[in-house]
C-alpha cells in the first residue's frame, strides 16, 4: 500500500475510533505491522497532527492537520449528532457508515471543548420500534441516481401486481415505516413512486438520462406541493397507472 494512503487511513482510524487507542487497534485497523505504524504515526507528528501517548499507552489525535477547525455552535453540534445518529438508524449499511464517518471528521475538526460535546451531546435519538433492514438494492438505485442512468425493475404493487418497466430513479424519501423511490417511467412517461422493498429485481442499464435529473425532481416536486400526498400508493402518479 503506498504510504500516502496508509498515512491517510491511520488519520481516518483516528478519527473513527474511540480515544486512546492502542497500536495493536490501529494497526489492524489499518493493515499494517505495529512496527510499521509507529513510523506512520511519527510522520504524521512530522507533519503537523498532534498525536497524544505512547506504545503501551495508547494514542489519541487531539489536533488533525487535514481538516480545518470548524466553527460550529454548541447547538450547531447538538443538531449535526442527531440528525447523523437517525441517518445511522434510518439507512442502509453504507449509509450507516458514511454518516459514522462523516461525524468523526466533523468532530475531529473541533476544539478540544466543543468535541466533548459532540461525544456527550445532550439530545439522542431512541426509537421503540426499530425500522427494517434497507433492502440490498438501495446502494444500486442511489448510484444510478447520481450517474442519472436508468433502471430496470420487476416490481409487485400493494394490490399484488407484477409489472416490469424502466425508471429513471430521481430520489430516495425515508418515511417512518417504507422506503420510497421518485422516479419518471418511461413506460408511462409520468412520475411515479415506488416502494424500494416492493423492487423484486433491480438491474442498472446503460441508458442515460443525463441532465434531466434536477429538472425533474424539480417538476415532480412542485407537482407534489400542489397539492398531491407524498405518501399516497407506490406506484401511482399523476395519472392512474
Amino acid at each position: 500500500m503506498p504510504r500516502a494512503d496508509r498515512l491517510f487511513r491511520l488519520l481516518q482510524a483516528f478519527r473513527m475510533l474511540p480515544q486512546p487507542v492502542t497500536a495493536a487497534r490501529l494497526a489492524e485497523e489499518t493493515g499494517v505491522s505495529q512496527r510499521t505504524l509507529y513510523r506512520d504515526i511519527e510522520a504524521l507528528r512530522a507533519g503537523g497532527a498532534l498525536i497524544d501517548g505512547a506504545a503501551g499507552v495508547g494514542y489519541s489525535l487531539t489536533e488533525d492537520p487535514a481538516l480545518p477547525p470548524q466553527m460550529l455552535t454548541r447547538l450547531e453540534v447538538e443538531a449535526l449528532a442527531l440528525g447523523l445518529a437517525e441517518v445511522r438508524q434510518m439507512g442502509d449499511p453504507a449509509l450507516a457508515a458514511a454518516a459514522g464517518a462523516a461525524m468523526a471528521k466533523i468532530t475531529a475538526t473541533l476544539p478540544e471543548r466543543m468535541q466533548r460535546q459532540a461525544v456527550h451531546a445532550v439530545s439522542r435519538l431512541y426509537r421503540l420500534e426499530p425500522r427494517q433492514p434497507a433492502p440490498a438494492h438501495v446502494g444500486l438505485l442511489r448510484e444510478a441516481s447520481w450517474e442519472e442512468r436508468a433502471v430496470d425493475i420487476d416490481y409487485e404493487d400493494l394490490s399484488g401486481r407484477k409489472t416490469s418497466r424502466r425508471i429513471w430513479p430521481l430520489a430516495l424519501v425515508y418515511f417512518d415505516r417504507a422506503l420510497m423511490c421518485l422516479a419518471f417511467c418511461t413506460v408511462r412517461q409520468d412520475f411515479r413512486r415506488f416502494h424500494v422493498d416492493r423492487m423484486r429485481r433491480v438491474r442498472l442499464t446503460g441508458d442515460s438520462f443525463r441532465p434531466r435529473r434536477a429538472a425533474l425532481l424539480r417538476d415532480y416536486l412542485a407537482t407534489i406541493r400542489r397539492g398531491e400526498d407524498l405518501g399516497r400508493p407506490a406506484g401511482t402518479g399523476t395519472t392512474p397507472t
